[in-house]
């Protein structure tokens, strides 16, 4: 079995992509290449786009896969139904990275939903999707949707209570994300948000990052009255899991019970094939070993 990372690439059918993501590296993720497809330095990140065949296409950033055809909704759909679902009325919504287009796709699917900017930090990740991922990007042409092309730490501080969901797809704490973990980010986001605002961000795998997480945790108690984690699966991801930070300005919301329930005609209607209502509750039942870090006290607040 031959290994490839980013930097080494190759046509040889027996190359396999090994995730630069990997833990003291002991561990890591690997995926057969059957076709290269796209590879470029763009003014941020390395890109590169591959064919796998049961994963179809995959985008990978600064070595990192960040999403596959096979597997994609089951991030999107939580990560986006999680807080649109503990909204009342969901009218104006903020994405921040995911410039593939996968969370803008599904906060669409919300009837409410008037308008959503997409902000992404690198234009060339949504040339590049739209290309290679038209599944998760094409929404994107949707007139509903503006595209802003910047930093998304600049975009909210510049902005108060203008938004009812603002939902951070960021990849890792590493490069031009590292800012999107700090607790001055999280106080812009609150006053981005409008009164009963609900926010969502990746929240990493407990599997490797339960210590960033504790930490990422910490600084949104100290921003926000109502604050929870969530875990879903994507066999992509390091350890098959992925959490969510959700965050919400109403102390008197429970972030854990969905204020919407959909049939599963309703759910079949809006190709949701991940989340449910269930799925939503289910959610928030942590492991013991993650329960029990999680509600130590964060050394953030030390």
């Amino acid at each position: 079995m031959a290994r490839m990372f980013h930097s080494e690439l190759s046509s040889d059918h027996n190359t396999w992509f090994c995730d630069d993501e990997v833990y003291t590296h002991e561990y890591a993720v690997s995926l057969k290449v059957e076709e290269i497809l796209y590879h470029s330095q763009s003014q941020y990140q390395d890109i590169l786009v591959f064919r796998n065949k049961l994963y179809g296409n995959v985008l990978v950033l600064d070595g990192a896969i960040q999403c596959t055809e096979w597997d994609e909704f089951t991030y999107q759909e939580m990560i986006t139904h999680l807080p649109m679902n503990s909204h009342p009325d969901p009218k104006q919504v903020l994405v921040i990275g995911g410039g593939d287009g996968g969370v803008v796709r599904e906060v669409l699917k919300h009837a409410s939903v008037e308008h959503v900017t997409l902000c992404e930090l690198d234009e060339k990740v949504i040339e590049v999707s739209r290309r290679f991922i038209p599944s998760m990007s094409s929404c994107l042409g949707d007139p509903r949707v503006t595209i802003h092309c910047g930093d998304g730490i600049t975009y909210i501080a510049e902005h108060t209570a203008k938004f009812d969901v603002i939902i951070t797809d960021s990849s890792d704490a590493v490069g031009p994300a590292e800012d999107l973990f700090k607790l001055e980010f999280y106080k812009n986001l609150k006053n981005a948000l409008k009164p009963d605002g609900v926010m969502c961000c990746q929240g990493e795998t407990p599997w490797f990052d339960l210590p960033l997480i504790k930490n990422v945790m910490g600084y949104c108690r100290q921003c926000f009255p109502t604050v929870e984690y969530a875990l879903g699966n994507t066999p992509t991801y390091l350890g098959g899991s992925i959490g969510y930070i959700l965050c919400g300005k109403n102390p008197d919301r429970d972030l854990k019970t969905p204020i919407r329930h959909y049939s599963e005609t309703e759910l079949d209607a809006m190709n949701i094939r991940y989340y449910s209502s269930e799925i939503h509750t289910s959610a928030f039942v942590l492991p013991r070993f993650v329960k029990k870090v999680l509600t130590e006290e964060s050394d953030t607040l030390k």
